[in-house]
């Protein structure tokens, strides 16, 4: 590691090499450049890309899209209500929408005449829609304005079904990106302005994010198109905000290095290579457990986390590169003069030894037990409410703010059978369609509905009706005991989707993803770790307090979900994605204290170590945290529940991290465990050996380790 680096820091440093350096971004910001936004084009929109590898309804899924028939169309659903009963009025304003829409359905359908409700205040218009993205999304914005065009007076009209959720689900991500972008960068700009309080400093970081952008978003555009790359809108948005997050975090980190180097040397080129020789190693363990980390959820099945970690894991390496290439080599072309009006000068004295944080680090240092019990006392309260969870998300919870689909599904729930307008999907060989709709149903709660062939007559496809509603547990149920009853059958090959097969397969996937993942994500780390420190028990405490803040981040956010925002469920996939993501941006903080702590231990002794570690990376952090943490909250604008709340939880489990865990419990436990925290490695004994070596009178003796 150690050789890589140290070739690192020679080039942008160089007073040759660092135009070099420069001309090479350019030349990739201009190659690269056409591609921006490209990404789009390949980002998995269908219904098939949000359901879990190898499930049951996802072959059901992409049996259906080959056979692309009317029986396959994405159904959209339109209700027609009217509180104090349905008149002649509103039946003739169905009536001629249903001939309306005849154009929109999928081959030419036939459009089924309007069911009307038993308790004759609704009727229910069903129209098949091909299963083409766009041709969905143009396809219920018309058949929205004609629903509405002629409605009588106290007539409601609203369309839903699976096609108008998927419509309103795809019009919640358009212009996000650009929203989120200019969003996040009027944050981080702000944010650097108050760090910094110097009006040209801030420039070079975002000029380098911009750089890293140019990069990510070619290679995530290549990788996409040549590698099969998993793209998604969720994974396209988070991809900015972490390029600005993590970006801003390795700048923060070398350019507080690099202030330190410019009051101890002359040359600016000798002060940036060594400041990339001392934090190098940090911001490359960091950026490495983070790739890492984030690449484990390729061993997930849900289509949605694998995008979401593989692409990540795209933005952190390119947001890497950029922040020890182009930025230090930006840096020493400036000058000094960009740290005006505070300009380092050459032996001028660091405030480190006499700042905030030198005093928190002597409080920690004098009561570190009383400080790391208070902190566990704190992560703990926070925790418990973690335990009041209700996992999972209603159809009608998707949204923070209720779209027309969700309106429209409330309204079917109400006036007629919960599984009519979203009935489950059973696909068999046709020479065994008889007992297979017999074995359907025997299921109670089923009734068992139209049939058709696949169109080389091999297949049927036939609807099955649920009593219970669509998202709920008894509906869920009842498709396991359908699948139960039809894989019964002998030589059927008979399979189960629809909505509510794949939200159960979803519910299982995400428990499987988690149980499987997360344990290689904590090997992972702690591998990392262990290499980068050089020792076993530093880096069992780092784990251990990983695991701790993330327990305590879920638990705070549950408060926010149920008393700010208002959701009643919390996404299945949370608890996963949001802890990879935790565990590995809030490692960096373990990584920049502990890698800076081992450095000042080795020269000072274990107690003194930890005292200058936290005072020399203590602004730093925090002010990482804080940027981290506003640039993931912009997700809580977003319309989507399921991304408010992963922004939301990372954004609360940074400012734990950066405030509470590696600014007081871990220095802490450092003190308290004293020198054992590097066993075993040289640094453990290098301090037993100085602790016990006599010292001469009159002769100044090494530095005394503390235990």
């Amino acid at each position: 590691m150690s050789d890589s680096v140290g070739l690192l820091a020679k080039l942008p440093s160089g007073r040759r090499s660092k135009w070099a350096i420069l001309a090479l971004w350019i030349v990739l910001a201009v190659v690269l450049g056409p591609l921006f936004g490209k990404i789009e084009d390949y980002e998995d929109r269908t219904p098939s890309g949000s359901l879990p590898r190898g499930a049951e309804s996802t072959a059901v899924m992409e049996e259906l899209d080959k056979y692309r028939s009317a029986s396959e169309a994405v159904p959209v659903v339109a209700v027609y209500t009217r509180e104090s009963g349905i008149q002649d009025a509103d039946r003739s304003k169905v009536e001629a929408d249903r001939t309306a829409f005849a154009k929109f359905a999928d081959g030419g359908a036939a459009i089924q005449p309007a069911i009307p409700s038993q308790d004759g205040k609704a009727l229910m218009l069903v129209v098949p829609l091909t299963r083409d993205d766009v041709e969905i999304d143009f396809a219920v914005k018309d058949l929205r304005t004609a629903a509405q065009a002629g409605a009588p007076a106290g007539l409601d009209v609203d369309l839903g079904g699976p096609g108008g959720l998927l419509n309103d689900y795809t019009q919640a991500f358009e212009n996000l990106d650009v929203n989120l972008m200019i969003a996040t960068s009027s944050i981080v700009i702000v944010l650097l302005l108050l760090i910094y309080r110097s009006p040209f400093l801030w420039i070079f970081p975002l000029l380098a994010v911009g750089f890293a952008s140019a990069l990510t978003q070619g290679v995530a555009y290549l990788l996409a198109k040549h590698a099969g790359l998993p793209v998604n809108p969720a994974s396209s948005s988070l991809l900015m905000i972490l390029l600005f997050g993590v970006g801003t975090d390795y700048a923060l980190l070398l350019i507080a290095r690099y202030r330190e180097e410019l009051r101890r040397h002359a040359d600016k080129h000798l002060a940036m290579g060594i400041a990339l020789r001392r934090s190098g190693p940090a911001i490359l363990a960091s950026a490495a457990t983070v790739v890492v980390g984030l690449a484990c959820l390729a061993l997930a099945d849900m289509q949605s986390a694998r995008s979401l970690g593989l692409v990540g894991a795209t933005g952190v390496l390119c947001a890497y590169l950029a922040m020890v290439t182009i930025l230090p080599a930006l840096l020493v072309i400036a000058g000094r003069w960009v740290f005006w009006p505070f300009v380092p000068k050459f032996g001028q004295e660091a405030r480190a030894g006499r700042g905030f944080w030198t005093r928190i680090g002597a409080a920690v240092g004098r009561h570190p037990r009383v400080v790391w019990l208070g902190c566990l006392i704190v992560i703990g309260g926070l925790a418990v409410s973690a335990l009041d969870i209700k996992m999972g998300l209603a159809q009608t919870e998707v949204f923070q703010t209720k779209p027309q689909s969700v309106t429209a599904q409330e309204k079917l729930a109400r006036h007629f059978p919960s599984g009519a307008s979203d009935p489950a999907i059973l696909v068999a060989d046709a020479s065994a369609a008889g007992p297979v709709k017999a074995a359907a149903a025997g299921v109670e709660g089923t009734t068992v509905g139209q049939e058709s062939p696949s169109p080389d007559g091999k297949r049927v496809i036939i609807d099955v009706v649920l009593r219970d509603a669509p998202d709920s547990d008894a509906a869920k149920e009842t498709i396991d005991e359908i699948r139960d009853a039809v894989h019964a059958v002998p030589g059927a090959n008979a399979k189960v989707g629809g909505t509510t097969a794949e939200t159960l397969d979803i519910d299982r996937a995400s428990s499987r993803d988690a149980q499987v993942v997360i344990p290689v994500v904590l090997a992972v780390i702690l591998l990392f770790l262990i290499i980068l420190l050089r020792a076993l028990v530093a880096p069992l405490v780092l784990l251990g307090t990983v695991v701790a803040s993330y327990f305590a981040a879920l638990g705070a956010s549950h408060l926010l979900f149920k008393h700010v925002f208002g959701h009643e469920g919390t996404a299945w996939q949370l608890p996963l994605v949001s802890f990879v993501f935790l565990a590995a941006l809030g490692v960096d903080y373990n990584i920049f204290l502990m890698t800076r702590v081992h450095e000042e231990a080795a020269r000072h002794g274990h107690a003194e170590g930890v005292r200058r570690g936290l005072a020399t990376t203590g602004s730093v952090i925090t002010s990482a945290g804080i940027v981290l943490a506003a640039t993931f909250a912009v997700f809580a604008s977003m319309p989507v529940v399921d991304m408010i709340q992963f922004g939301v939880v990372v954004a609360v489990g940074v400012l734990l991290d950066a405030f509470l865990v590696r600014t007081l419990l871990v220095p802490a436990l450092s003190f308290d465990i004293g020198r054992a925290s590097w066993w075993p490695g040289r640094l453990y004994r290098d301090l037993g050996k100085q602790a016990s070596a006599p010292v001469s009178p009159g002769v100044p003796g090494p530095v005394r380790a503390s235990k």
